[in-house]
């Protein structure tokens, strides 16, 4: 099975990355919702929140403060932001591999 994000991660495909670290990589959306736009992807696999087990707890435990860096980074902090973990196809997940939305500005409101 092919997955786009690990294409990214491992730099075959194009992407305007933003910001990384040893867990995350963070990219612009290909199909923004809102005037920020970025995806936060797990360097690890993992197809979704609902595919994650113990061994990815510290993963997780990363997310937040990942966002709250990232943010900061792109001064967001002052404006605010909005994050979204879609779970599934019939929650609008459309990659198979875990990631979180980090929007701000005028965001589209089918959300």
């Amino acid at each position: 099975m092919s997955c786009i994000f690990c294409s990214i991660i491992a730099k075959e495909l194009p992407a305007q990355i933003r910001w990384e670290d040893s867990q995350w990589i963070v990219f612009d959306d290909i199909t923004p919702k809102a005037s920020t736009h970025v995806l936060l992807v797990s360097k690890v696999h993992v197809g979704s929140l609902a595919q994650a087990t113990s061994e990815h707890a510290a993963l997780l435990q990363s997310a937040i403060p990942t966002v709250k860096i990232v943010a900061a980074t792109l001064g967001l902090e002052e404006a605010g932001y909005k994050t979204l973990i879609n779970t599934g196809r019939a929650a609008g997940q459309l990659v198979d591999h875990l990631h979180i939305h980090l929007l701000s500005g005028a965001i589209q409101s089918s959300l």
